[in-house]
């Protein structure tokens, strides 16, 4: 999987020494000097980690999360280190809080963890369910020992839910994680991708995606 990771920081030395150590691991890192460039490449390239700086000329790492509609991981990375400060980023939803100065290695390991955490940088671990098995390194789902014919978009759909198993989303928020912001669709087109995804899916024994009323869907292995 190509891990992306979208860097905003005014200071360039900082850009490059994280880009550096982060691309040597294999990620695509793109880099940004100003909170508005921060949230236009946001929108542009759907990276799947944001180490954000909080006091950024034009728009603060604060308002940068505040804006971003996806779920996506956000590490903040700043000199603001007081506990106020911190409490701050945890409340707006950061997954970390890293204060300068820092190691570059650390820094590494943490972004890993968080990844890890949201289920987007695997180890050949599979995501497992009574009767199913989910691998993020195959693409693959298997229901009953049997692989599952799935589209791109199916399986990125069940992979998503599954890594938030029983949190309820609603069609909206699916729609821009899964196909995009920008996307012309409407509520149906998930609808629609659940339907098959439930058809190619049926298990006698085990329900795995769930209407909730009132909001959307979630993901949770019941007993039929």
């Amino acid at each position: 999987m190509n891990i992306k990771i979208l860097i905003a920081d005014d200071e360039p030395s900082i850009c490059e020494v994280v880009q550096l150590y982060l691309e040597k691991e294999g990620f695509t890192v793109f880099t940004a000097a100003d909170g508005e460039a921060a949230l236009n490449i946001e929108a542009d390239k759907r990276p799947d980690l944001l180490l954000l700086d909080v006091m950024l000329p034009k728009m603060s790492g604060w308002d940068i999360c505040r804006s971003i509609e996806r779920q996506v991981p956000v590490i903040f990375l700043t000199a603001k280190s007081t506990e106020n400060d911190k409490m701050t980023g945890f409340t707006l939803g950061a997954d970390d809080y890293i204060t300068k100065p820092f190691s570059p290695r650390e820094l590494v390991a943490r972004v890993k963890a968080v990844l890890r955490r949201s289920g987007l940088l695997q180890s050949g671990q599979a995501i497992t369910f009574p009767g199913l098995v989910i691998s993020p390194a195959a693409q693959s789902v298997e229901l009953d020992g049997q692989l599952v014919a799935l589209s791109p978009k199916e399986y990125e759909l069940i992979f998503f839910l599954a890594r938030h198993p029983r949190t309820a989303f609603s069609r909206e928020q699916l729609l821009t994680n899964i196909w995009g912001y920008d996307f012309e669709g409407d509520d149906r087109t998930v609808d629609a991708t659940i339907k098959r995804i439930r058809q190619k899916i049926n298990n006698q024994n085990y329900t795995y995606i769930h209407t909730v009323w009132g909001i959307g869907y979630k993901f949770e292995a019941v007993k039929a």
